[in-house]
C-alpha cells in the first residue's frame, strides 16, 4: 500500500542525536534498586522538584480533584461537549497567573487566549496561521532540537538559523538577524517572522532589554512577526529578571500599531508547574484574525474539560499561586548552584544562567579536535560508558563543538550527585588517558581517522520513532 508524503518523508527530525539519547537511556534507565548501573536520564527538561506543593494544594481541595462544586459533582457536566473557546474560569486564571509571573507588569486578556494542547500544538497552530509551506522563519542559534519537527515537520515551513556563539554568551546582535535574513532570501524564502525562546532553551538565559528591543526593531522595520515562546518564564531563579515582550511592547506604546498584532507569546504549564502530561498551553496573540483562525485550529488539540476545572481551581487560588513561584524558583535555584558546583569540582564550567532546568555546559576541552564529529565520540562515550543521557549541542544546532545542554530538575537529588560523581570520575580518567597516550588536539592522522569512523551512526537503524515534548 502507498502511503502519503507525509507519512514517509524524513523530516521529522526523529534520528537527531537528541532523540537517539532518550531511545538509549530507556533501554537502559537508571534505578537506584533495580537498575543502579543503568543510564541517568539528564535530557529530559522537567519539573520534578515542587510536586510535593501541588500535592498539598490536591489534598487540602478535594472538591477540585474529585470534579465537585459546592460538595456537589460536576462529572457529568465535564464529561459532555464543551466549546473549543475553552472554558471561561480556566482562562480568566490562566491570564491571571500569566500576569504573576511577569511581576504584574503586564496585563492580559482571556479573548486574547487561545488554549491547545501544550506548546508543541502552540507553536505549529501559529506557524500554520502565519506562514505557508516553503516560507521561513528565523531561530537564533542554540534552539530546541524539537522545533525542527514541530516547526516544519506538518507546516512545510523552514528554519534559517540566526548564529549566535559564545564570544558573547550567545546574545542576539543586529549583524546575526541581518545575516540570516539574507541567507533566506538568497535561498529564495520568503521571511515570514522569528521565533525566540524566553528564557532560552537549551541556554536557560533570559534575553536582556536590549535583545528584546532589538528584536522589535528588527520585526517593524521588515514588516514581520515575532513568536515569543515564554514556557519558562517562571523558572527564572537569579538576576536579571524575566522580561516578556509584551512588557516591552507597552513600555515603548506599541499598542494600536501593526507591530503589535504582529507579535505573539506561547505559553505552557508544563515547566513552570511541571505538567507536561496535562497538554496545557496557549496562544496569546493581539490579532484578532490570529485568534480567530488558532481557536479553529485548536479543536485539533484541545485541552480536556476535567483539566481544565481542575487547574482553574488551583491557579484561581492566588495565596497559592504566589507562594508556588517563589518556592519553585527557590528550589531551582539550589538545584541549579549544585550542578554547577559540581561540575566545577570536575574542572567543568557552564554558561552563566538565571532561569529553565538545565545548564548549558562547556566541555570543548573534552573533545579530541574542535569538530563536530569529536563532539558525537565526546558524547556517545557518556552515554554509554558514564551512563548519563545529555543533548550535544549539535542536536541543538549550535555552531560550537562541545557544549551541551544538561538538565538537573527531573531526578532527586541523591541521583544528581551520583550523576556527577559519574562525570568527575569520568573527567579524572579520560584526562590521566589523554596525558598517557599524548592525545588530544594535535593528534595523527590516524588517530583521526579511526575516530570518524569511529563516530558513523552505527546504531541508527536499531532506533524507532518516539514522540517526545521538550
Amino acid at each position: 500500500m502507498t502511503l502519503s508524503k507525509k507519512a514517509t518523508c524524513n523530516s521529522h527530525g526523529q534520528d537527531s542525536s537528541y532523540f537517539l539519547g532518550w531511545q538509549e537511556y530507556e533501554k537502559n534507565p537508571y534505578d537506584e534498586l533495580r537498575n543502579p548501573n543503568g543510564i541517568i536520564q539528564m535530557g529530559l527538561a522537567e519539573n520534578q522538584l515542587s510536586f510535593d506543593l501541588l500535592e498539598s494544594w490536591l489534598a487540602e481541595n478535594p472538591d477540585a480533584a474529585g470534579f465537585k462544586r459546592n460538595g456537589e459533582s460536576i462529572f457529568r457536566e465535564l464529561a459532555l461537549f464543551q466549546d473549543y473557546h475553552g472554558l471561561p474560569a480556566f482562562k480568566n486564571a490562566l491570564v491571571q497567573f500569566m500576569s504573576e509571573i511577569r511581576g504584574n507588569k503586564v496585563k492580559f486578556d482571556p479573548n486574547n487566549l487561545v488554549l491547545t494542547a501544550g506548546a508543541t500544538s502552540a507553536n505549529e497552530t501559529l506557524i500554520f496561521c502565519l506562514a505557508e509551506p516553503g516560507e521561513a522563519f528565523l531561530l537564533p542559534t542554540p534552539y530546541y532540537p524539537g522545533f525542527d519537527r514541530d516547526l516544519k515537520w506538518r507546516t512545510g515551513v523552514e528554519i534559517v538559523p540566526i548564529q549566535c556563539t559564545s564570544s558573547n554568551g550567545f546574545k542576539i546582535t543586529a549583524p546575526a538577524l541581518e545575516e540570516a535574513y539574507q541567507l533566506a532570501h538568497k535561498r529564495n524564502l520568503k521571511v515570514k517572522g522569528v521565533l525566540v525562546t524566553n528564557p532560552s532553551n537549551p541556554l536557560g538565559i533570559t534575553l536582556t532589554r536590549n535583545e528584546l528591543n532589538l528584536l522589535l526593531d528588527f520585526i517593524d522595520a521588515k514588516g514581520i512577526h515575532l513568536i515569543s515562546d515564554e514556557i519558562y518564564s517562571g523558572t527564572v531563579f537569579n538576576s536579571p529578571n524575566f522580561v516578556s515582550i509584551m512588557e516591552i511592547l507597552v513600555n515603548r506604546n506599541y499598542m494600536k500599531t501593526e507591530v503589535w498584532d504582529r507579535v505573539h507569546i506561547v505559553y505552557s504549564l508544563s515547566k513552570d508547574l511541571g505538567l507536561p502530561g496535562f497538554r496545557v498551553g496557549a496562544i496569546y496573540s493581539n490579532d484578532e484574525m490570529v485568534v480567530a483562525a488558532a481557536t479553529k485550529m485548536s479543536s485539533f488539540g484541545l485541552i480536556s474539560s476535567q483539566t481544565q476545572y481542575l487547574l482553574s481551581a488551583m491557579l484561581s487560588d492566588e495565596k497559592f499561586a504566589q507562594n508556588y513561584v517563589v518556592e519553585n524558583q527557590k528550589r531551582l535555584k539550589n538545584r541549579h548552584e549544585m550542578l554547577v558546583r559540581g561540575l566545577k569540582s570536575a574542572g567543568i564550567s557552564c554558561l552563566k544562567s538565571n532561569a529553565g532546568l538545565f545548564c548549558w555546559v562547556d566541555m570543548r576541552h573534552l573533545l579530541t579536535s574542535n569538530t563536530f564529529e569529536a563532539e558525537i565520540e565526546l558524547w556517545k562515550k557518556i552515554v554509554y560508558q558514564v551512563g548519563l543521557n545529555i543533548s550535544p549541542g549539535s542536536s541543538c544546532h549550535c555552531v560550537e563543538p562541545g557544549w551541551f545542554r544538561v538538565c538537573f530538575a527531573n531526578m532527586s537529588e541523591d541521583t544528581l550527585n551520583l550523576a556527577i560523581q559519574r562525570i568527575k570520575s569520568f573527567v579524572d580518567d579520560y584526562d590521566y588517558s589523554l596525558s598517557r597516550n599524548g592525545d588530544g588536539f594535535s593528534q595523527n592522522s590516524s588517530k583521526n581517522s579511526r575516530r570518524k569512523s569511529f563516530t558513523k551512526w552505527v546504531f541508527r537503524l536499531s532506533f524507532h520513532d518516539r514522540e517526545r515534548e521538550r
